[in-house]
């Protein structure tokens, strides 16, 4: 089990003086194992269970049809009537109040499990992944910053 976040390494190396007396260190880079699946999260916002037909609905989805039939689909998952919460449940697998995001960011209050900053000790399936040689992106409206942290230069680093 990986500790999250993962704690700073000492500098295993040697720094001299001169360049050339000194030992550099590389981290180390971790890569998945063999046969590791891909992992792709669709996430939609005010789309009904049964429209797509990925779920039997009566909208044609023929692209996430395929995708489905060859992966997992899941279909017990409980979702709060706000889209930041219920993206905070499911990347992070935590009730949005662990994952302090009790309401949408916008609206987010300086009171615990309401203050839209995910804690350091609940990570999402990003990060996890990642801790375990994924490469991993997200597309799309995260929406997981508080208003106030929003601005020209980020944040990016959540």
């Amino acid at each position: 089990m990986v500790d999250l976040p993962r704690n700073e390494q000492p500098f295993g190396g040697v720094i001299n003086p001169v360049v050339a007396d000194s030992t550099p260190v590389t981290p180390s880079i971790d890569y998945p194992p063999d046969g590791a699946p891909n992992v792709v999260v669709v996430l939609l916002d005010d789309v009904g269970f049964g429209a797509p037909s990925t779920f039997g609905g009566p909208v044609p989805t023929p692209t996430l049809d395929r995708i489905a039939q060859a992966g997992l689909r899941y279909n017990q998952f409980h979702t709060t009537a706000l889209c930041s919460p219920t993206r905070a449940a499911l990347l992070t697998g935590r009730n949005h109040h662990s994952a302090r995001m009790g309401t949408i960011c916008e609206i987010a209050y300086g009171f615990p499990g309401y203050d839209s900053v995910l804690p350091q000790s609940t990570a999402t399936i990003a990060q996890v992944l990642r801790m375990n040689g994924y490469n991993t992106a997200l597309f799309g409206k995260a929406h997981f910053t508080p208003t106030w942290e929003i601005g020209p230069a980020g944040p990016f680093d959540r």
